[in-house]
């Protein structure tokens, strides 16, 4: 390991947008650490782990920065998907929402910061969502609340930590083509895709271009949230 060694934890880098943010950075020189329930083969290093756990995504962290070094960028981009009807909604959903996507992130920053503020910076990135900037349709309710809230802490947070050095900024894609959205979801259907100024889904690898140059970039960049929606909000 030398100096010029950059270290990365992507979380959700199983698949889709986290597996492609993943990709993209190893491209650019890093050494990426992927967290997810499932394996991340395409990492340097690998730790199954549920990210709504705070007590096991901190070992992963620590394991992390003994086996590759101080994390200098962190992606929170685990997540899932899923559409109920509010009346619907169990406790048991909301929470979970709650847990994976704005606990996933907390407790990722949480982890990575103590190191990041004592090496004097670090950059972290949330994956937010359109329906948290525009809001959801019919049956979105519990993932907006969650994708919302995480762009709150986010706001919160870059404020508390920029005079430290570490920023902190968001990503909030719209609809994108990975395996979370199923074959017949309504946002694959064409009369949706009709509405898109540029007529398409965008790709896991175009957001994770847009999260590259948040973290390897946009050092001016605190607070702010990058829309890459296909055009759906502007």
């Amino acid at each position: 390991m030398t100096d010029l060694t950059r270290v990365a934890v992507v979380t959700g880098s199983g698949s889709g947008i986290g597996a492609a943010v993943s990709a993209e950075l190893m491209l650019r020189g890093w050494i990426v650490a992927g967290l997810d329930l499932h394996p991340s083969p395409a990492c340097s290093l690998s730790i199954e782990v549920d990210m709504a756990d705070p007590e096991r995504v901190g070992a992963a962290i620590r394991s992390v920065e003994t086996e590759l070094g101080v994390v200098s960028a962190a992606v929170s981009a685990a997540g899932y998907y899923e559409m109920a009807p509010v009346a619907d909604i169990t406790g048991a959903q909301w929470r979970r929402m709650l847990a994976v996507h704005l606990g996933g992130f907390l407790h990722l920053s949480r982890s990575v910061l103590p190191q990041m503020l004592a090496s004097g910076g670090g950059s972290i990135v949330a994956i937010g969502s359109e329906l948290a900037v525009g809001g959801g349709g019919p049956g979105d309710a519990h993932y907006s609340a969650a994708k919302g809230a995480l762009l709150g802490l986010m706001r919160s947070l870059a404020v508390e930590m920029a005079p430290h050095g570490v920023r902190v900024n968001a990503v909030a894609p719209g609809p994108t083509d990975t395996p979370l959205l199923a074959a017949d979801s309504p946002w694959r259907d064409s009369g949706y895709l009709s509405t898109l100024p540029i007529g398409r889904l965008a790709s896991p690898e175009e957001v994770a271009l847009c999260v590259a140059f948040l973290v390897d970039e946009g050092s001016f960049c605190v607070g702010e949230t990058l829309n890459p929606n296909s055009g759906a909000v502007i």
